[in-house]
Order: C-alpha cells, then structure tokens, then sequence
C-alpha cells in the first residue's frame, strides 16, 4: 500500500493514521511539537454530538454586539487585527443566511450521526476503550424565558439525532448536580453528550500506539511540494522527505500549505481559554454549560476544567488570561464552591472557518493530498468521523455528502 504522512499529530492526525493503518498504509506522523499543550489537549473533553447549529446563524446578529461590548465576554475582537480577520469577518457575515445556516447544519448532522460510533471505533482500533462515560450534560439558564427558547432548538436537534432532552427546573438540576448552589433559573438535561477521559491522557495513548505501528517524526514542516512521483514534505532543518500522498491536519498552520498548494481558505483563529484544577474541592457529575456566559465545567478523574468563549485574533498574538479569570468568577456566581485560587490556565487557537464547516477532502487537482482542519470547536468530536472519511478519500473512495466540507468552497488560490 502508500506510502503516506500527515502533517500534524493533534487528535485528528492521530485519528487519520489510524484508519490509514487499518488500512494498510505505511504511515509517517510529522508534528512540530510532539510533546507540546496542542489545542487538541486544552479542549472541554466532550464529545458533543447534539452541536448540529453553526456559529454562524442569524440569532448571531442579535447576540454579537452585546458581547462584543464585554472584552472580557462570551464573543471578543481583538481590535487591533481586524484588518487581519476582516476578510474572515466578512464570509463569516454572509454565512449567516438562513439558506447558508440551514445548509451548514445539514453538513453537520452527516458527520455527527456517526461521531460516537467511530470514536468507539477507533478506539478498538488503538486497543483502548473506556475513554468515553456516558454522562450527558447539564445546561443552565439564567431566565426560564432562555431555557424554554433553548430548549425547543435541542428537541428538533435530539429529533434528529435520536438522544433525549429533558427540561429542568432549579430544584430538580440540584439534584443531579449538588454544587449548583448559586442563583439560576431551569436547565436542560442532554444525554446527547458523552465526556472523554482527560484529553491530554488520550492523545498520549493515542500517539503511543502509532509509536508502535506508524513512524512519528518530531519535525516542522516548512513547506510541502508536488512532484510528478509523490509528494516532498520539506522541513525547516532542510530535509526533504518524499511520500505516496498525504494529509494535512496541522490547525491553523495549514493554511501555509494550502498557499503553497496553489489554493485558497479562509481560516482564522477562535481563541479559547480554560483553568484546570487538579483534585478539586468541588465536584460535579456531569458537564455542565453556562448557556448565557458562552463556557462549560467539564469534570475528568482527579480535575476539573472550566473554559471556553471566542476571542478572534491572530494566532501569534499574546494571550489575554484575563478571560480565563472571568470564567472562574462568573462560574463561582452559580458554584460558590469553586476555590478563588489555584488552577492551571491555557490558552488554545481553535482552527475555524467562515461557516463553521471544517475542510475534509482532497485537493481538487490532485488526489494524492488530503485537508482535514477547521473544525473549530468541535475537533474532538469530530476527529475519528474524519480520520474516517480522510482515509476513504485517499484511498479512493468518493463520498458526495462531503462536498460541502471541501476546499473548493472558498475559490481558487
């Protein structure tokens, strides 16, 4: 069989050499930062399945503004790049059609129905299992106006998808989960979502079972060239490694090799924050999502993690921990347990696009090279669907539910 390499070792590198293993490949994993905090560690560890909607949707226009207005908010700008995000902005703007929304969601929901079976999957695969607790996940309102509009969307969603939703009033969310003790109004309860081991366990167990079947290679990649017999992977130290085809599944980085591919996308940066705490005084049984406040508290054995929100800039740009703080003091208003200190904070650059769709495909001219990035918030969820479908395409394989996930989508280069 080929001979190929992905680019990037996050969750969805991983995911991809999985499958081209199973498939018989001969694999090689190229990452910058092997042993480094990549956005595939830092994320909430759910796997979200019930999140069919895009970002970009027309309630959005409502919403914005008044975040925007908080810096420290669900949704925040950094100023002093938007001459750098503006062209983002803008697709992101023209997303927001009803038509666009409705086509997006669409997309979504093929890639989800099977997101939890191809986790299970993958990891009979890498010889793992129980990384995945059936735990569902609590959702808190802070009027009863805002759970009951909620709630109708997450009933045609489970609809849809086949799980439950229940809707809650304070006492009965108490119930379930002890440590609210603050002020708040109903919640939903949602058995669409599962919650993962600790994300940085599973990625290690991950890349230590291709250490064993696949080569990994701690390199950065500088530029990736197309030659009349494979593809050439050059590295910043100057080596120049050939391969059969390849996947490119490097976040945010990836936008230098679609350049150099002779392609176009649009894909800027959602920064999230979050503050884990190691053998937590407070306990929570379930995630939990502040639905006004744009964040989650996902509890792991022996941590707890508290993160989320949208900061739009550019990925160099320095981090503002600020945000991480505002978290841990607007979850105390409905935790009070929650300690004022301690805690480990994070931030990461969630890859995403315009329409809220990632890039899973081939590149038009050339099927020897595979894109699979942009998954925004839901790279977790979505890696072991797309390690999946990747795998196929390179293999030859077409699948015409996945034309709204190509490249093509954003012109030519």
């Amino acid at each position: 069989m080929a001979n190929t390499a992905i680019i990037g070792g996050g969750i969805i590198g991983c995911a991809i050499a999985l499958h081209l293993l199973e498939n018989g490949h001969t694999v090689t994993v190229i990452e910058r930062d092997a042993g480094g905090l990549s956005a595939s560690v830092g994320n909430a560890g759910i796997l979200a399945a019930p999140e069919i909607d895009p970002l970009a949707r027309p309630e959005m226009l409502l919403s914005a503004p008044k975040w925007l207005l908080d810096p420290l908010g669900p949704l925040s700008l950094r100023w002093q790049d938007l001459p750098a995000l503006t062209p983002w902005l803008l697709r992101f703007l023209l997303s927001m059609r009803p038509a666009r929304t409705a086509a997006a969601r669409s997309a979504l929901l093929y890639l989800m129905k099977t997101a939890e079976a191809d986790h299970l999957k993958m990891g009979a695969m890498a010889g793992i299992s129980g990384h995945i607790r059936r735990t569902g996940a609590l959702t808190i309102f802070d009027t009863a106006a805002a759970r009951d509009k909620a709630f109708s969307g997450d009933e045609a969603n489970a609809r849809l998808l086949g799980n439950n939703v229940e809707k809650l009033d304070v006492t009965e969310a108490r119930r379930r989960i002890p440590a609210l003790r603050g002020d708040f109004a109903g919640a939903i309860f949602n058995d669409g979502y599962q919650t993962f081991e600790y994300p940085l366990t599973l990625l290690r167990r991950l890349q230590g079972v291709l250490r064993e079947r696949a080569t990994l290679v701690d390199a950065a990649v500088s530029s990736v060239e197309q030659a009349r017999d494979g593809i050439v992977v050059v590295t910043e130290a100057g080596k120049r490694l050939p391969f059969d085809r390849i996947a490119i599944a490097s976040g945010i980085w990836s936008r230098r090799f679609v350049a150099d591919l002779g392609l176009k996308v649009h894909l800027e940066t959602e920064r999230g924050y979050n503050t884990t705490f190691v053998d937590p005084a407070v306990t929570l049984e379930m995630p939990v999502f502040f639905a006004e406040h744009g964040f989650a508290a996902t509890p792991f054995e022996k941590a707890l993690r508290i993160g989320g929100a949208v900061e739009l800039a550019r990925p160099e740009a320095p981090a503002n921990y600020a945000r991480a703080a505002a978290m841990r003091r607007r979850m105390r208003r409905y935790v009070p347990d929650l300690p004022e200190e301690g805690g480990t904070e994070w931030m990461g650059r969630r890859p995403s696009t315009p329409d809220s769709l990632p890039v899973i495909g081939l590149h038009p001219r050339d099927p020897r090279i595979a894109f699979a990035f942009g998954h925004g918030h839901l790279g977790l969820t979505l890696a072991a669907t797309t390690g999946r479908h990747v795998a196929r395409l390179l293999d030859g394989e077409n699948d015409t539910a996945l034309a709204p996930f190509s490249i093509s989508r954003f012109g030519a280069g």
